[in-house]
Parts: C-alpha cells; structure tokens; sequence
C-alpha cells in the first residue's frame, strides 16, 4: 500500500459514522443481565470481554459472573442503537444514552453497568 492509499483509509476511517447505543450481556448459566452504554457499539464487545478475560472489569458482579460460569456462558448484543445525530452536544448524547441505557435496564430486568 503505498503512501496516498494509506492516507486515503485513514481519513476515510475518521469520517466514518460511529454507532453509539446500549449493549446487552447475558449469562446463559445463571440468566444474569447486565446493559451499559457504549459511545462505540463498534469497538465495545472486544472491550468488554478482554477487561472480563483479564479480570479487571470494574462491574464486581459481572466479573465474579464471568469467573464462576466462564467465556462461553456469556453472549451479548446490541440493544439499543441510537440515531447519529451531527448536531447534537456531547451533554445531550449521554443524556440520550442514559436514557435508553434506563429503558434497556427496566424492559429487561438488567443491571447497569456505568
């Protein structure tokens, strides 16, 4: 790859639209849920499982969930998508996905992971 095309992709990466929302874990072993806020919906499953896998995942219940039943009695998906707004403040969007992360953790019994 030379020189342009490099430059090419990372701007083009740059420019892409980020898909923010909720995301939703669960544990198939024991049926424990848990939902969070990501800005990235993208990047945030590779997070996610490599704090757990590492043992640091700040959420004390998930982390001792994930040492007692394992990797692959957990599964997770995207709960809540929210609509890319260019307009919007930083303050609105995390008042937005602090609103849907409320209404993921009500409609589904989960506990939030902030």
């Amino acid at each position: 790859m030379d020189k342009p095309q490099r430059r090419q992709q990372i701007a083009d990466y740059k420019r892409r639209a980020i898909r923010s929302g909720i995301y939703h874990v669960r544990c198939t072993t024991s049926g424990e849920r848990w939902a969070g806020p990501a800005r990235d919906l993208s990047t945030i499953g590779n997070r996610l499982w490599f704090t757990l896998r590492m043992g640091n995942h700040p959420h004390r219940q998930l982390q001792q969930a994930w040492n007692l039943h394992g990797a692959d009695a957990f599964e997770w998906h995207e709960a809540h998508v929210l609509e890319h707004d260019p307009d919007l403040h930083d303050f609105e969007h995390e008042r937005l996905l602090q609103d849907a992360l409320a209404e993921v953790c009500r409609r589904t019994g989960a506990a939030a992971l902030r």
